[in-house]
């Protein structure tokens, strides 16, 4: 039925179609909506082991859909074998100033410059203490508020750590979104050094020692992309997810090209496919990858699979092809 309400909700502005879309979900934590979605996205077992954890299959939501963590329970229903909520901030913010998402419906993407917009940590884990469906990984994303100077960027991420910690089953640590003034320099050698070290070693102090994973942008050079690979294994990171949204804008049609923001969907699918091959390459089995941005179909996500990833991420994906997607590529691969 998506194709039949697509046009209607292309009507709406992009981040209203968004809210009313993640109101309807939510229907689906309670019965009888859920047996009613669960029917009709049932998917087969394809499970995966990774980070010490079982998937029931290799297909997630990617963090930046359900920010504050209010549909996580609904979504679950669509077929996910894991959802990533967030970004996360340790206090609540609004975000950069509206209108901040765009639709590129010539190019099939998105340019985005939310700037982290949620109602903090504290609301969130709130959502995230509720009862799981059965078999569904929760990841958390974890970003610092724009108002912490970089120089203490660790405070905030250490205090999202000791938040979640307790209920997710793994965490991601958001150094790539170009949405924050100043995040991606934490990408950079010495401070994402100090940074995930200081997050390796809270973790160890904590009872529960959730996989944590690293979100890195795939407008890094050869040379950063390698400094940051190295940081990631000595620190002892369990896992990396690439990648977060471009700042580059490839040969896009739509009049919208030259917003600013971080560009999402079918635009930046070769670029996220090519820097997943350079980290597989890279890390050579070392830890994990997993793989988002620009997945718009089942045969994107199997070259994904194909290419070394353990999973792969969707969320532009969603918003063109559709919630049938998640069984679509699930069936597929």
């Amino acid at each position: 039925m998506y194709p039949f309400f697509r046009p209607l909700l292309f009507r709406l502005d992009p981040e209203a179609a968004h809210a009313m879309t993640l109101r309807l979900i939510r229907l689906g934590a309670y019965p009888p909506f859920a047996a009613v979605l669960r029917a009709l996205y049932a998917v087969p077992e394809k499970p995966v082991e990774a980070f010490g954890l079982h998937f029931q299959n290799p297909v997630g939501l990617a963090a930046g859909y359900d920010k504050d963590g209010l549909a996580w329970r609904g979504l679950a229903t669509l077929g996910f074998g894991h959802i990533e909520v967030g970004t996360v901030t340790v206090r609540p913010q609004p975000g950069n100033p509206r209108p901040r998402l765009f639709r590129l419906v010539e190019d099939r993407g998105l340019i985005n410059r939310m700037g982290f917009p949620g109602r903090g940590a504290g609301f969130v884990a709130g959502q995230v203490i509720l009862k799981k469906p059965r078999g569904l990984i929760l990841g958390v994303n974890l970003g610092k508020n724009k108002d912490t100077p970089l120089e203490e960027a660790a405070r905030d991420y250490l205090e999202l750590v000791r938040i979640f910690a307790p209920w997710a089953d793994f965490l991601a640590i958001n150094v790539s979104s170009p949405n924050t003034v100043g995040l991606r320099r934490l990408q950079g050698r010495d401070m994402l050094e100090n940074l995930l070290g200081a997050v390796a070693a809270e973790r160890k102090s904590l009872p529960k020692n959730p996989p944590v994973l690293v979100k890195l942008a795939p407008d890094l050079t050869e040379e950063e992309l390698d400094d940051a690979l190295e940081v990631l294994l000595r620190t002892g990171m369990d896992g990396v997810i690439a990648t977060n949204t471009t700042l580059s804008r490839p040969g896009l049609r739509s009049a919208r090209r030259e917003e600013s923001g971080g560009l999402s969907g079918e635009p930046l699918g070769m670029r996220s496919l090519a820097v997943l091959q350079q980290i597989v390459k890279r890390l050579a089995g070392r830890i994990p990858v997993v793989s988002a941005g620009g997945i718009m179909s089942a045969s994107d996500a199997k070259a994904r699979l194909e290419a070394g990833a353990v999973l792969v991420q969707l969320y532009t994906g969603l918003v063109y092809a559709g919630p049938g997607l998640v069984s679509t590529i699930i069936r597929a691969v």
